[in-house]
């Protein structure tokens, strides 16, 4: 591994990521709470999932999002093996039948882990369709070297990867998507490194942090706080998340992107 490359999480940290078995609990048990939510206009909300994960993983949230009105989809792709042909066209077709279901309307698209690179790709290219992109701990900074807690297993499948994508997901500091983005991520991530997960703060992009794992962030309260009122802005209205008055203590300040010191993480 070169010396400026990002390593994975301490190991520590990997195997804190068994709390979300308890975390899991925690959401069902606030979930009627979540759904008093704010309840936005009812456009089409594509949730996509992390690595080796599918649809199943993303049900939670997208459930909780029909409660509070828009019409969810997820990506009906099977297990999320990473940028294979067979995913990359996938997605791409994905989104289309959903516009296309929709009369058009535009899509907010939501992402966890490596959903959310995927779903930076998407708005990358269709902006017209795209509404906006929340990442849910995406290694958006991650480049060819870095390492994760997941990448033994990616190693294991590179066969299957599409070159053409990999180059392009290797390259991070290309300009601010077109679209609002909001990243969320977590200190504690013990997948990624968080720091890999930060986006650069513009007027449409923000990044917010929360407490809890990696593998919970898809049914984190926090997170869902976060969702729906990103969700529920008019289209063309965007602004930055400021978190509620009675939930103030959930959001710790966020850092942003700053290049150097991400390539010396240890």
């Amino acid at each position: 591994m070169a010396d400026d490359s990002v390593r994975a999480p301490h190991p520590l940290y990997t195997a804190l990521e068994a709390r979300a078995a308890v975390e899991y609990p925690l959401w069902t048990v606030v979930r009627p709470l979540l759904e008093n939510l704010q309840h936005g206009d009812g456009h089409p909300v594509m949730v996509l999932p992390g690595f080796t994960a599918a649809d199943r993983s993303t049900v939670p949230l997208r459930a909780l999002l029909r409660r509070l009105g828009y019409r969810t989809y997820g990506w009906k792709l099977g297990t999320n093996l990473g940028p294979t042909p067979y995913i990359v066209e996938g997605i791409q077709n994905r989104l289309e039948t959903i516009r296309d279901r929709e009369g058009g309307r535009r899509i907010s698209v939501i992402g966890w882990s490596l959903g959310g690179i995927f779903g930076r790709e998407l708005a990358r290219n269709n902006p017209r369709d795209v509404r906006q992109v929340i990442t849910l701990g995406s290694p958006i900074r991650m480049v060819p070297g870095d390492r994760s807690a997941a990448s033994a297993v990616w190693d294991t499948l590179a066969d299957l990867h599409d070159p053409d994508a990999l180059a392009i997901m290797g390259q991070p500091d290309r300009p601010p998507l077109p679209v609002p983005t909001t990243s969320v991520y977590t200190r504690s991530d013990g997948i990624v490194h968080w720091r890999t997960c930060l986006e650069t703060k513009t007027a449409t992009s923000e990044n917010v942090e929360v407490y809890g794992s990696h593998c919970g962030l898809g049914f984190n309260p926090s997170s869902a706080i976060v969702v729906a009122d990103r969700l529920a802005q008019p289209e063309g209205q965007w602004s930055p998340f400021r978190a509620p008055l009675w939930a103030k203590g959930a959001f710790p300040r966020p850092s942003n992107w700053k290049p150097a010191p991400l390539r010396q993480v240890a």
